[in-house]
């Protein structure tokens, strides 16, 4: 059984919780980016050519893009995962060298889901719900672990699994 509102992981999904002013502000920084690079670096004699300039600066652009649009993310998603969006920002930003996004990666909370009877968050790998005790996994009737709702015998005690054991008849395998 699946735990109510839990989504997806797929990047596209992913990027849709930053902001439309945060994509705005890292195309602005892209194209102060090139125009720094290509303009004012053109004034100096000794600059590369008109070439090598567009590429580097289309280069650094999109890389400075992509790092604001990669501070507007952590700022969302450490919002979503319950912790403190204001911290996690300022890491990200101001601990050098990409070490704090590294930081914020390796450290996250994992997501909360819903509980798909009463709504209440509920952490990964609940078994119930606890504001009203719903069953959010299978189990076994014989040795009361964890089973997946497909399976029709129990992995550990090898017992068979119906709907007695707890799980709800949508998820009961059914039998030839």
């Amino acid at each position: 059984m699946t735990i109510g509102n839990q989504t997806s992981t797929r990047f596209k999904d992913e990027i849709r919780i930053v902001a439309p002013w945060v994509f705005f502000f890292a195309v602005l920084t892209f194209l102060a980016m090139v125009v720094l690079v290509v303009v004012l670096a053109g004034r100096d004699h000794s600059a590369p050519p008109l070439a090598l300039r567009c590429l580097l600066g289309v280069v650094a652009g999109a890389l400075l893009g992509c790092y604001v649009v990669l501070i507007g993310y952590i700022n969302r998603d450490a919002g979503r995962r319950r912790m403190s969006r204001l911290l996690w920002t300022l890491v990200a930003i101001f601990v050098p060298n990409g070490i704090g996004i590294l930081l914020y990666f390796v450290l996250r909370k994992p997501r909360t889901a819903n509980c798909p009877q009463c709504h209440a968050d509920v952490e990964p790998g609940f078994s119930f719900c606890p504001r009203c005790r719903n069953r959010l996994q299978p189990v076994c009737p014989h040795c009361q672990r964890g089973v997946n709702p497909a399976d029709k015998f129990c992995p550990y005690c090898g017992a068979a699994l119906e709907m007695a054991a707890g799980m709800p008849p949508s998820a009961a395998p059914t039998q030839p």
